[in-house]
């Protein structure tokens, strides 16, 4: 009885942990992505008004890529919003060097304000690395909620 009790519960924190999907990679592949103070055992990243998150991505690169531009959107009720970043240009202080080379792994690094007028909803933050044709190096879903 202790035993199946044990697994029910290491089922349901299975089931409820965070997922980062993919949702359209097509030159490349995430590895592994980190949300700065995330508690990946809940169902979404809590992202707090008023605050700076730094995220980081690990990527593998399946084609060569000579230009890389960040996407971001926030879904919210099923509705794509834009996010304007102040630096789109994912060859500049992110860590990855342009250009970036077929079969190699890198970290790429950023960081996302949340703004204190930011509603308090939950949103499905899309992360899109483009590459020089915007096609996407890697596209990565992060539930989230803003608080």
């Amino acid at each position: 009885m202790l035993r199946f009790a044990v697994i029910a519960c290491l089922l349901v924190a299975f089931v409820q942990g965070l997922e980062f999907s993919d949702c359209g990679s097509k030159t490349g592949k995430f590895t592994r992505v980190v949300v700065e103070g995330c508690d990946t055992t809940k169902s979404e990243c809590i992202l707090r008004r008023n605050t700076t998150v730094s995220f980081s991505i690990d990527i593998n690169l399946a084609e060569e890529a000579t230009a890389v531009k960040t996407v971001v959107h926030g879904k919210v009720l099923g509705i794509e919003m834009p996010f304007p970043l102040a630096n789109p240009n994912a060859c500049v202080n992110s860590g990855l060097k342009c250009p970036l080379e077929k079969g190699e792994s890198y970290r790429y690094t950023a960081t996302l304000p949340v703004l204190k007028t930011y509603p308090k909803v939950a949103v499905l933050v899309k992360w899109e690395l483009q590459d020089q044709n915007s096609d996407d190096i890697i596209c990565v879903e992060i539930p989230a909620k803003i608080q």
